[in-house]
């Protein structure tokens, strides 16, 4: 019941995030609003790659970048950066919904090496590091858009740029 709890959450925030996904420019990559901001194409891999963080906390125990196993993702084109996202999204979705409560309480680490960050009750990792964290990154990169005068979508309701939402 707990996961089936979140999926309306899940499909809502997903659908939000594709529609300003669709809108990164291909021809701005490097762009950052500060010198300690990602740039643009690195922020937008990010946001494609973390519905797909959501799968992996259903299916690990934890995440050690000590490993040296994970690799950001780094889209090319616009159309890369869909495609994962799309398919980060399907393979997220099916395991949210088919999670039991007993998966969803069981502890799960971020890690990096022998640096603990967090041990947590996976359906807190879930609304945490995967739903919080990608809305949070999704409202920088709205920053990053509004900057370079692309509209931003409607998401909650109308926007300026969408007032007909």
């Amino acid at each position: 019941m707990i996961a089936q709890s979140m999926l309306g959450e899940f499909v809502h925030e997903m659908s939000n995030l594709r529609k300003v996904l669709e809108r990164v420019p291909e021809d701005r990559p490097a762009f950052a609003p500060h010198p300690k901001s990602m740039p643009m194409a690195r922020l937008a891999g990010h946001l494609a790659e973390l519905a797909g963080w959501l799968t992996m906390t259903l299916k690990t125990d934890e995440l050690d970048f000590g490993a040296g196993e994970y690799k950001p993702f780094a889209p090319a084109t616009r159309a890369e950066l869909l495609a994962h996202f799309d398919e980060g999204v399907a393979s997220a979705r099916a395991a949210l919904a088919g999670a039991t409560d007993d998966q969803m309480m069981a502890p799960w680490t971020l890690k990096n090496g022998a640096t603990v960050y967090f041990t947590m009750p996976r359906v807190a990792v879930i609304r945490g590091m995967v739903l919080n964290h990608i809305i949070h990154h999704r409202a920088q990169l709205g920053v990053y858009l509004r900057m370079n005068d692309i509209p931003l979508p409607g998401m909650y309701g109308p926007s300026a740029d969408d007032p007909g939402m």
